[in-house]
C-alpha cells in the first residue's frame, strides 16, 4: 500500500484524480497534547480498481508540500467526500485557510436517507459495503514512523469503503430528490466563524451556575486569558486551567499568588509564572468592570412561557413525520425548538428551508389549532379541523 512522501508524487495522484468526478479524504491527527490538531496523515482515493486509486499522504515527510492536494480540493468539478466532515475541515481551515469544494458528508447524507441519528461510518460500512472494520488501529500515535501495517490498512479503509457508501447515498438523495436538504445542511460545515474560537468569546464555552455580572465578568476575563495563552503556545487549554478550576477562581478571586497556592483545583504548574500572573490580572480585570460592560446574557429562553401540552404534541408530530420521511428527529428539531415553539418563538430553525416542508408547516397549523393528531393502528395521523 502506497504512501507518499514526496510533492511530485502527490501532484502525480491529484492529476490523475482531478479526471473524476469525486475523491473521498480522511485524515489521522492527534490533539491531546495541542491546541490545534497535528494532522498526521491524509488518505485520499478515487473511484476504480486497483493499489493506485488510493493512497495515504505523510504531511510529516520531509520536504512534503500539501499544495497540490489543496488545489484539488479548490477543483469545483471533483466533489469531496467525507464522513462526519468537522474536525477534518476545521484542520484544513486553520491549518491552511481552505474549505474542500463541493462538499459531501456522508454522516449528513445517511441521517436524510434514514440511517438515524449521527450514524457511524462503521454502521456504513457494514449496512452499505457489507464489509467489517478492524478499528484496533484507530488509537494508535499517528504521528510515529514508519506507521505499521495494521494502521495502514485502517486508514486506507476509511477511505475506500467510502467509495461504495458516497455512491449509494448520492444515487439514495437523488432519487428522493433531496439533495437540496444535504447541500442546505452542508452549508453550516463551511461557516468560517465555527472553526475560529475568539478569546473575547471563550466564556460562553463555560457553564456557570449563577447570572451575577461581577461573577461573569471575571469568568470572561479569566477564560480569555486561559484562550489567549493556549492559542500562543499551542497547548489545550486545560494545560493551563480546567473549567472548575475557572469557577474557583471566579469565586475566591484570588489577588496574590499566596492566594493561588490554597487553591484545590488549579494546576501545580498555574500556581506560579506566566500563568499565575495571568490568572491574577484577569481576576483583578473582571472585579473591576463596571456594570454597562458586564457580559450580556441571552435571557430570551427564560422569559419563554411554555405550553407543555403543545409541547408534547409537538414531539407526537415530529416523532411521526421523522418516520414518515425517513430522516433523524435530531436533524429537523430539537426539544429547545419545540419547547420555544410551544411558547409561540417561531424564528427557530425547523420552520426553515427543508425542515418546513418536512415538519414546521403543520407544526405551525398544530400550533394555530388548525389539525389535531389521532392514531390509526401504530400511525399517528394528521386530522383537519
Amino acid at each position: 500500500m502506497d504512501t507518499l512522501t514526496d510533492t511530485a508524487a502527490l501532484a502525480d495522484f491529484c492529476a490523475r484524480a482531478a479526471e473524476h468526478d469525486y475523491v473521498t479524504v480522511d485524515t489521522e491527527f492527534l490533539r491531546e497534547r495541542t491546541y490545534y490538531a497535528k494532522l498526521c496523515l491524509v488518505q485520499l482515493a478515487y473511484p476504480g480498481e486497483g493499489e493506485e486509486t488510493a493512497v495515504l499522504v505523510d504531511p510529516l515527510a520531509e520536504g512534503m508540500s500539501l499544495a497540490p492536494m489543496l488545489d484539488l480540493f479548490r477543483n469545483p468539478d471533483v466533489v469531496k467526500v467525507f464522513h462526519a466532515a468537522r474536525q477534518d475541515l476545521e484542520i484544513f481551515f486553520v491549518e491552511h485557510g481552505v474549505f474542500p469544494e463541493p462538499l459531501f458528508d456522508t454522516q449528513v447524507a445517511a441521517m436524510v436517507c434514514g440511517f438515524g441519528e449521527q450514524v457511524g461510518y462503521e454502521t456504513l460500512v457494514r449496512k452499505i459495503a457489507r464489509e467489517s472494520l478492524d478499528k484496533t488501529s484507530r488509537f494508535t500515535d499517528w504521528s510515529h514512523r514508519p506507521l505499521s501495517k495494521a494502521q495502514k490498512k485502517y486508514a486506507l479503509a476509511d477511505v475506500t469503503h467510502l467509495r461504495v457508501i458516497y455512491e449509494y447515498l448520492a444515487a439514495a438523495i437523488d432519487k428522493t430528490g433531496r439533495r437540496a436538504w444535504v447541500e442546505e445542511e452542508l452549508q453550516g460545515l463551511l461557516d468560517p466563524e465555527i472553526y475560529v474560537v475568539d478569546p473575547d468569546e471563550a466564556w460562553r464555552r463555560v457553564k456557570t451556575r449563577t447570572n451575577s455580572g461581577k461573577f461573569l465578568s471575571t469568568v470572561r476575563a479569566l477564560a480569555r486569558f486561559r484562550e489567549t495563552f493556549a492559542q500562543g503556545r499551542n497547548i489545550p487549554r486545560s494545560r493551563v486551567f480546567k473549567d472548575d478550576a475557572l469557577l474557583e477562581l471566579a469565586s475566591t478571586k484570588p489577588q496574590s499568588v499566596q492566594d493561588l497556592g490554597r487553591s484545590r483545583l488549579l494546576l501545580r504548574e498555574a500556581r506560579r509564572g506566566e500563568i499565575a500572573e495571568g490568572i491574577l490580572a484577569a481576576v483583578a480585570e473582571g472585579q473591576a468592570t463596571e456594570p454597562e460592560d458586564y457580559p450580556e446574557i441571552d435571557r430570551s429562553r427564560e422569559k419563554l412561557q411554555v405550553n407543555t401540552a403543545l409541547a408534547d404534541l409537538l414531539r407526537v408530530l415530529l416523532k411521526a413525520k421523522s418516520e414518515d420521511a425517513g430522516v433523524a428527529s435530531r436533524m429537523i428539531a430539537s426539544a429547545a425548538d419545540l419547547d420555544a415553539m410551544a411558547a409561540g418563538e417561531m424564528t427557530v430553525q425547523a420552520l426553515k428551508g427543508w425542515r418546513a416542508q418536512v415538519f414546521g408547516q403543520d407544526a405551525l397549523r398544530l400550533c394555530d389549532g388548525k389539525i389535531a393528531l389521532t392514531t390509526q393502528g401504530s400511525k399517528v395521523r394528521i386530522v383537519e379541523l
